[in-house]
């Protein structure tokens, strides 16, 4: 594998026991510390390839190497999750126990860590997640959405996963929460270099966060580049039923030679028509 990539895929293929084909000849890699969006039409095969990549499902044929596990292979449970660690897009598909310092030390103790090894995790995760210790004897169901996303996220980093998948983060979130959510992902990501890969149907948000985007369609890669790459094609984009972000798509409207395409933020736009 190369040293700089923590997964890479390998002419994968997967069909549903009804024959329905759901990824076709997939093959990508994420870059070590990255942050990438996952984006494309409902059923295009998106969700399928977070399940694959998490060991839920197993593929027709292809491989999935995650640092040095091989997914595709079979593995163990242990081996899954202390490699990857997949965020729910509701928390509570995930939060189950009575305290949200139980929540946070789940997944060490089913591991087998000892409780001295667990409670140091437990800090240092919900100290990284924003969780405050004054929270660790109340229910985790009975804190804001925002806190349960949190303590969800928390409870994936006590396992200190090389991959962390994150289904969707700003669903049912108004506009500043969904920033809030998308900051502290970067800050996780800057500050314990995690490699994120982020769901979503939020360009504006892509746009902002991401330095790699994955273009599903149909269950293929689309397109795979950067930001400014991948949304300065908005003819091929709308191949997949994806639309740039409306900063984007108002800098192709006013320079119509394309020089400045690629756009994706307003002080790019500002210093484009200056």
């Amino acid at each position: 594998m190369n040293s700089k990539n923590i997964v890479e895929i390998k002419h994968l293929n997967f069909s549903y026991p009804d024959g329905t084909v759901a990824l076709n000849d997939t093959s990508l890699a994420l870059e070590e510390g990255s942050i990438t969006a996952l984006i494309g039409q409902n059923g295009c095969g998106k969700s399928t390839l977070s399940k694959l990549m998490n060991g839920i499902l197993k593929p027709t044929s292809g491989s999935i190497m995650v640092g040095d596990l091989d997914v595709s292979a079979g593995c163990s449970v242990k081996d899954l999750v202390l490699n990857i660690g997949y965020v729910f897009q509701n928390p509570d598909h995930q939060l189950f126990n009575a305290s949200v310092y139980d929540e946070i030390a789940y997944a060490p103790r089913n591991v087998g860590l000892s409780e001295e090894e667990v409670d140091a995790r437990v800090h240092e995760a919900a100290d990284i997640a924003g969780v405050s210790e004054s929270l660790f004897k109340e229910s985790p169901m009975l804190v804001s959405r925002g806190i349960r996303q949190r303590i969800a996220i928390a409870s994936i980093l006590s396992l200190k996963p090389k991959l962390i998948i994150v289904d969707e983060p700003t669903t049912g979130q108004d506009r500043q929460q969904s920033l809030e959510i998308m900051e502290f992902l970067k800050n996780l990501n800057e500050k314990t270099g995690h490699t994120i890969l982020i769901i979503t149907h939020e360009m504006n948000i892509v746009a902002q966060f991401a330095n790699r985007i994955i273009v599903m369609k149909k269950g293929s890669i689309l397109m795979n580049g950067t930001p400014s790459e991948v949304f300065s094609q908005p003819e091929r984009l709308m191949e997949g039923f994806v639309k740039p972000p409306l900063v984007t798509r108002l800098a192709q409207t006013i320079d119509p030679t394309g020089t400045h395409s690629g756009v994706i933020n307003f002080d790019e736009l500002i210093k484009a028509v200056a």
